[in-house]
């Protein structure tokens, strides 16, 4: 399929703009003849969300899930972007499991694994997660999870104040909201 750029497409009907938008045209161009993307695609991104609703479901369940093994915990659970959507701390926590289960989400979300998973490869010495652990938000720490719907992370989600019980508190939450993320 032949791609034509006419002088309106080049410039957006602003003659000053040809330098600056020519690039982009051509990168468009190269990725619908490469047959990459067709044109609604190469304009918009579609993605799914996690709800509010379901992000607090998801920290009730953990947080109730600790406190009956005797922990009382704190649950974040951020968006996709790394941002806070539920933050929750459970009567008795300490003060410093929130930052700890926000950073936990963070990296949750951010490295797309289980933080226990991304805190073996720190604790074998890894030398790019030495790297990224120096990074704002990210910790090495067990108790956070990626939120997945099919293959696609769209959440992270933090409990921090069980040693060693953090992980399974929040898998029950996710757990909860399992048959919502299909």
């Amino acid at each position: 399929m032949p791609i034509v750029l006419t002088k309106a497409a080049e410039t957006d009907g602003h003659p000053e703009d040809v330098g600056m938008n020519v690039p982009r045209m051509i990168a468009a161009a190269t990725a619908l003849a490469a047959g990459l993307a067709t044109p609604a695609q190469a304009q918009l991104l579609t993605h799914r969300d996690l709800s509010y609703p379901m992000a607090r479901t998801i920290a009730e369940v953990a947080i109730e899930t600790c406190g009956a093994k005797g922990y009382s915990v704190s649950a974040v659970v951020v968006d996709r972007a790394g941002e806070v959507i539920v933050a929750m701390r459970a009567d008795g926590a300490a003060p410093h499991t929130m930052e700890n289960a926000r950073r936990k989400a963070y990296t949750a979300l951010s490295f797309r694994m289980p933080t226990s998973d991304y805190a073996k490869r720190y604790a074998d010495n890894n030398p790019v997660v030495h790297q990224q652990v120096t990074l704002p938000n990210v910790i090495a720490i067990p108790g956070g999870l990626p939120v997945k719907v099919g293959t696609d992370v769209i959440a992270g989600v933090g409990v921090s104040g069980s040693p060693g019980v953090d992980e399974p508190c929040v898998q029950a939450g996710i757990d909860k909201v399992a048959a919502q993320l299909k």
